[in-house]
């Protein structure tokens, strides 16, 4: 009531007060300091990882809220003993101050707090005056009222200089020390503390002895006080000065491009694991010196943890130079595939039930109207078991399977995994979509096989449930996780079977065949793992994963210049073995019984077992495989005692006929199989006394159906001649050769005719001594 009546009497001197107090309280700017700061990103456990310069070239780090413990002691020791007691402004300080500087005729002596040069800092260019002072002290008791003794040491700390374009204490740790600010030594820590009191006088590389002098006599100040004892303090005073500054770590400098882009000026801790990153950029710098004498200049590599999905090594480029595009961060580029879509047709047909892991298919010459894919080796193996084909990365038996199963079908998938540079639809690539045909980054393909491990995993980790958000974006940031969804008996994508079924393909060593550099590789180790070669030698691929870890690794030139040797076995899986030595070792993927079943399959065509199939063995296979056809390749046949021909009723006693199980594969096949297969049996021909039911059959070699063939010349103008080839399930029998009904020949045991048609179309005709005929159209160009 007496306040009340007061104002009542008095209402101007009221009036005054209040708008004093008001302008008191709305004194402090809401945001002290708006000076831009540097991009800063950390690891996992907080070591400094990379930063990039504030945009007004200082070297100013976001603030710390954290003021390493030595450096407190010795700053408030240095500039300001009374911080934790004044309230803003100590007025004994400002006494002497006052008195020194009216005697000397100038200002000598400052007498400013913490908090007041915190003040000044932040109004930086305003002249050094008696009234600015006073401005200052007002200020800074509204700061004290307004953050803790904490905080306004954390600005000091955060925005001193410390000499050329260097702010703060973080930064200044590392450019004069090259470590973190928490590590530093009492003799570190008390040269820090000395800087600020004339940055532009005394900083590492000029004035060493003021320095050195201003330095000591703090430590020895410590020492008076008992602060440090007598060893620290001899020890202290032993230690150097630092000369010049160190460039900052530059250990993950991609990452930090990246994270730039969106959290520019920002302190950013990430996922990255700092010694593994650290020892994975060894590994790339000790390949590219390697590399770059084949003018092989660009790498990339990925790392990720499974369970997690954090990213554990983020490598954007190998550390070559400007001319090579070193800051390309090649790790999100799209790039040409090679073979490393192979494994996601494969699990695809397993999963649609149209394959069983070691059927065989067929690996003969194929021609798909002008489309000829061929192997690396450039044979052919007739017939292999799919997943052999996998792990040997076969091109012909992938591009057969692919038309098998249905591009659209298969383009789906690719769509379902979120591989965003398959941006056009399935007949804009062909069937050359598993071979390179499409283009994809590191990031994705990492991310998709993450994916499936993590499928695997959880799914056996569960009660045999499938997690609704499996196939996420990897993440970088220490402040998010991963949220896996709802769980569901019902796959997300694949199912676990037959992602296991895959990887257990692509743990067998995939060596090319006339590969003699593989020695280094150290399969003790149990990883699923492929690699892609592009068109013209432009992309190494290599990705592989264990139960734990998926690692990446792209090699190449990013101008997209083709290099010989630049293939994923020769050129990138090396990288990739290397960085998994740097892991921790993993057990084998768990396998998936509830999404299995076992099944009888043939042991020698990998299919079901058929009626005819004698020698099977018991497999667990992917539920949907039971769906497949039984085995198409065993057949029964009547053979005569001897079981050297074949025989029927017309003239062998039926009780005297002995009826086999034979395995026989198509001509074309069986031709190119036999001569990989010692042990294959041909069907044996029936015996000359025997009359109808003789069954042949051929096959083209080459040419295939509606081809443009250039003749080439020889130096002297003479034309090459067309090598025309069949294959006959009995090789032995008598073929006769028509171009266009005119006769050119005949062949008997090997079917090859050299024939040298004219420009244009032409129908070729072959017909054996038992009447069977087969055509082939084809076109001359020369």
């Amino acid at each position: 009531m007496k306040i009340i009546s007061y104002i009542k009497r008095n209402k101007i001197k009221s009036i005054i007060i209040a708008s004093l107090l008001l302008a008191y309280y709305f004194c402090l700017p809401k945001e002290l300091f708006k000076d831009p700061t540097a991009t800063v990103i950390t690891s996992a456990n907080n070591t400094l990882l990379g930063a990039q310069i504030a945009k007004d070239g200082q070297w100013r780090f976001p603030k710390n809220d954290s003021v390493p413990g030595k450096f407190e002691v010795c700053i408030i020791n240095f500039e300001d003993e009374y911080f934790y007691k004044h309230p803003g402004f100590n007025p004994i300080s400002i006494v002497k101050a006052l008195k020194q500087n009216i005697n000397s005729g100038e200002v000598k002596r400052g007498g400013s707090t913490l908090t007041q040069q915190v003040i000044r800092l932040s109004r930086k260019g305003q002249s050094r005056t008696y009234f600015e002072k006073i401005k200052e002290i007002i200020l800074a008791t509204r700061l004290e009222l307004k953050e803790s003794k904490g905080q306004i040491l954390a600005y000091y700390s955060s925005y001193a200089p410390f000499g050329g374009n260097v702010v703060g204490i973080d930064a200044a740790s590392w450019r004069y020390f090259n470590r973190n600010a928490h590590d530093l030594s009492w003799a570190e820590s008390a040269t820090l503390a000395v800087l600020p009191n004339a940055p532009s006088l005394i900083y590492p590389g000029k004035n060493q002895k003021r320095l050195l002098k201003k330095r000591n006599r703090l430590l020895e100040k410590l020492l008076n006080k008992e602060i440090i004892d007598s060893l620290t303090y001899s020890l202290s005073i032993a230690e150097g000065l630092p000369q010049k500054p160190y460039p900052l770590p530059q250990i993950a400098p991609h990452l930090l491009q990246k994270i730039a882009k969106s959290n520019y000026g920002e302190r950013t801790q990430t996922t990255i694991d700092c010694k593994l990153q650290r020892q994975a950029n060894n590994v790339v710098y000790n390949h590219y010196n390697l590399l770059k004498q084949n003018e092989i200049h660009n790498i990339s590599v990925l790392v990720l943890d499974v369970k997690t999905r954090k990213v554990l090594t983020y490598i954007g480029n190998a550390p070559t130079t400007s001319k090579n595009q070193k800051d390309v961060d090649i790790i999100d580029k799209p790039r040409s595939t090679g073979s490393i879509l192979k494994p996601f047709l494969y699990a695809a047909m397993l999963d649609a039930g149209d394959l069983l892991p070691n059927a065989l298919v067929a690996d003969v010459p194929t021609q798909f109207g002008n489309y000829v894919p061929e192997n690396y080796n450039k044979e052919f193996d007739g017939a292999v078991p799919a997943s052999r084909a996998l792990s040997r990365s076969l091109n012909i038996p992938a591009v057969r399977m692919l038309r098998d199963f249905g591009l659209d079908r298969f383009h789906h998938y690719l769509k379902d995994l979120k591989l965003r540079d398959v941006k056009y639809n399935a007949n804009h690539y062909g069937l050359s979509l598993i071979l390179g045909g499409a283009e994809s980054n590191l990031w994705d393909l990492c991310k998709s096989y993450a994916s499936f491990s993590s499928t695997l995993n959880h799914f056996n980790d569960s009660s045999s449930e499938y997690f609704s958000n499996e196939f996420c974006e990897p993440i970088f940031y220490a402040s998010e996780t991963i949220d896996f969804g709802k769980k569901s008996a019902e796959k997300t994508l694949f199912d676990a079977a037959s992602i296991y079924l895959t990887y257990e393909s692509l743990k067998e060593v995939n060596r090319p065949e006339g590969n003699e550099n593989w020695e280094f590789f150290d399969d003790s180790k149990q990883i699923a793992w492929k690699t892609g070669t592009s068109f013209g030698f432009r992309d190494a691929w290599a990705i592989g994963t264990t139960k734990d870890y998926v690692v990446g690794v792209w090699v190449g030139n990013a101008d997209g210049e083709g290099r010989p040797g630049l293939v994923g076995v020769q050129a990138a899986a090396p990288i990739l073995f290397d960085v998994f030595d740097l892991l921790p070792n993993s057990d084998w993927f768990n396998k998936p019984f509830d999404e299995m079943q076992e099944i009888s399959i043939c042991k020698e065509s990998g299919f079901r077992a058929g009626q005819y199939c004698e020698n099977n063995i018991k497999k667990f296979v992917q539920r949907s495989g039971l769906k497949t056809k039984p085995c198409p390749y065993h057949k029964l046949v009547h053979l005569d005692a001897t079981k050297t021909h074949q025989v029927n009723t017309s003239c062998e006693e039926l009780n005297a006929i002995t009826n086999t199980s034979w395995f026989i594969l198509p001509p074309l096949m069986e031709y190119y199989y036999k001569s990989k297969n010692p042990f294959y049996k041909t069907l044996p021909p029936y015996r000359n006394d025997c009359v109808g039911n003789q069954q042949t059959s051929m096959q083209f070699i080459y040419p295939k159906d509606n081809s443009i063939i250039f003749l080439p010349k020889d130096f002297d103008g003479k034309i090459n001649a067309l090598i025309l080839k069949i294959a006959h399930s009995k090789s032995e029998t008598k073929v006769f050769w028509y171009l266009d009904t005119q006769f050119i020949g005949e062949t008997n045991g090997i079917h090859d005719l050299p024939v040298t048609p004219n420009e244009g179309k032409h129908t070729i005709t072959v017909v054996d001594e038992f009447g069977n005929e087969i055509n082939k159209s084809i076109e001359i160009s020369k």
